[in-house]
Formats: C-alpha cells, structure tokens, sequence
C-alpha cells in the first residue's frame, strides 16, 4: 500500500469510528454522562479546562457553554480537523496526554473520557495532569472496562472470547478499574468513583460491535466463521429488537 492509499484508508477508518463515536453520543445515558463529568469538575466561569482525547470536540463545545475556557487536547490530526469543521469556535490543540501544551499548575480542570485504556502507561498521563492542574483543580476521568464488556447471546463461551480477545489488543484494557489506584499514586485528594452502566439496545451499535469482532478474529483468537456466525446473530437480534450490550462505565473524580 502506498502512502495514498493508506492516506485514504485512515480517513476511512477515521469516518467509520466518528460514525461510532457519534452513534455512542447521542444516547441519552451519554449525554447524562457527559454532563455528570461536567458536574465533577464544578465549573465555574472564565476558568481553563482542558479534554484530553477530545476527539471530535463535543465535550470541549458543551463545557465552553459552561462559560468556561475549554481546550481540546487529541494526538490525532484527522480528529482535530473533524473538531475543528464541527467546532470553529472551539480551541483545539495537537498534542499527546503525556505532553500537555501547559504549563505547571495553569489549568483549573482536566477531563479524559475514553483515553487511558489507549496508553501503554496511563500512570505517566496522570503524573502530568498533576503537572498542569493548579492547586485544588479537578481531575474527572470517564472510560470503559473492556473486559467488562457484557453482550446478550446464545453463545456465552464464544462471546466471552470475543470481548476478551479485543480487550487484549488494547494497551491497557482494564485501565477504568484502575483509575482510582492511578490517582492515588499520582498524589491527588478526594479521589472517588462512580460506576454507571450504559445499556444499548438499537441497530446504530452492530458497528461497535463489529469493532469488537473483527480484531478478534483478526488476531486468531475465533475463526472467521466462527465471527461471521457471531455478527449474524447479532444483526438478527437488533432487527427484531433483541440487541442487548451493556457497558460499565467508570467515573473517577478528584483534587490536586
């Protein structure tokens, strides 16, 4: 594949987890989410918040109409132009979790939603949250378990299997079930958590799980009929309204 092609390929790949994203936002268990995240960090006017992983920028535009200063953070550059074209008002910045474009003890609040389960060492994204957070700033951070992944089939051993083995081609799967361990070790204050369980039950999610599938049998962990037989199942029960995934979400909180 030459540098075209694959140019064209993550574009393409980027569309198809925007459409995920997007599909996974517009629930209303997300949106009560978001703002529950958005409550945790108490924010108050004219202060700074920074949204690490802000992806395409819907957090950064509704904490901005909080009043407050919100900056996106993403690494990604074609998420940064698709914030950028929804968000023209926004302030979104390139840059990675562990390298924030701040400087020490600038920033009244930090969020990460859906983030650390994507770094090989999320304990270094903590240290430089401390790093840029002022003192009694908030820190919220939101994300998944995906061991905990729970999908309805009549298989159980085979889906088990599926959800373990994208778990594991993850950097850090498990990282929502240790957010509290992170912050402790990362010397912040008040830390607590919260445990929400997002249910989805409509067709808009065969594509996540699609995203679950298809890297685990890419991976060798089941055989390509074997997932096959598994996304058939599925797309029969969204369409005769038996689709059921439900997700932990974890919320952690807390004060430098």
């Amino acid at each position: 594949m030459d540098k075209n092609q694959e140019a064209v390929q993550e574009h393409r790949d980027t569309e198809a987890l925007l459409a995920v994203l997007d599909a996974a936002d517009q629930m209303p268990d997300a949106a009560l989410l978001r703002a529950r995240s958005y409550e945790l960090l108490s924010l108050a006017p004219s202060t700074t918040v920074v949204d690490v992983g802000c992806g395409a920028g819907r957090a950064v535009a509704e904490m901005a109409a909080h009043g407050v200063h919100a900056v996106g953070v993403e690494p990604d550059p074609e998420m940064l132009t698709a914030a950028r074209q929804r968000w023209p008002a926004g302030d979104f910045r390139q840059a990675e979790a562990e390298a924030l474009p701040f400087a020490d003890k600038s920033v009244h609040g930090y969020r990460a939603d859906k983030v650390l389960h994507l770094l090989r060492e999320p304990g270094h994204a903590v240290e430089e949250a401390r790093r840029v957070l002022c003192p009694g700033g908030g820190i919220v951070l939101v994300g998944q378990d995906w061991d905990a992944i729970m999908i309805d089939s009549d298989d159980a051993a085979l889906t088990r299997r599926i959800v373990q083995a994208r778990a594991d081609l993850l950097a850090t799967p498990r990282a929502g079930r240790q957010y509290r361990r992170m912050l402790l070790d990362g010397g912040f204050k008040d830390v607590s958590v919260e445990v929400h369980t997002s249910v989805f039950n409509g067709p808009e999610m065969l594509s996540l799980l699609s995203r679950i599938a298809e890297p685990a049998c890419a991976s060798g962990a089941v055989g390509r009929d074997q997932a096959n037989e598994w996304l058939t199942d599925q797309r029969r029960r969204a369409e005769t309204g038996h689709l059921l995934i439900a997700i932990p979400i974890f919320v952690a909180s807390a004060t430098a």
